[in-house]
């Protein structure tokens, strides 16, 4: 794969990058050889790898779903302007 001067201007458009015209050229080159390293990278075999988000096998912690809170919901809507059956009342918005 390859990138044009057009491919450039139309990613630094998308990124919000202000690329002066005489700036493309070396992007364009960067642009490229990053998908060449990329390409290279398709070449590995990786067949039996297990995928991994870190190089040092950890555990995340995690804790049981339970319910530690509730039954409140009288003291929550307490100082509520307007409240109905435990619900907030707000003024209507959209016509």
């Amino acid at each position: 794969m390859s990138v044009d001067a057009d491919t450039v201007r139309r990613i630094a458009h998308l990124a919000r990058i202000a690329v002066k015209e005489e700036e493309v050229e070396h992007l364009k080159g960067e642009l490229n050889a990053m998908l060449a390293f990329v390409e290279q990278l398709s070449e590995v075999d990786v067949t039996g790898v297990e995928p991994m988000t870190s190089v040092m096998p950890m555990a995340l912690k995690k804790r049981a779903d339970a319910v530690t809170d509730g039954g409140i919901a009288a003291d929550i809507v307490k100082n509520a302007p307007q409240s109905d059956d435990n619900f907030f009342l707000v003024p209507k918005v959209v016509e």
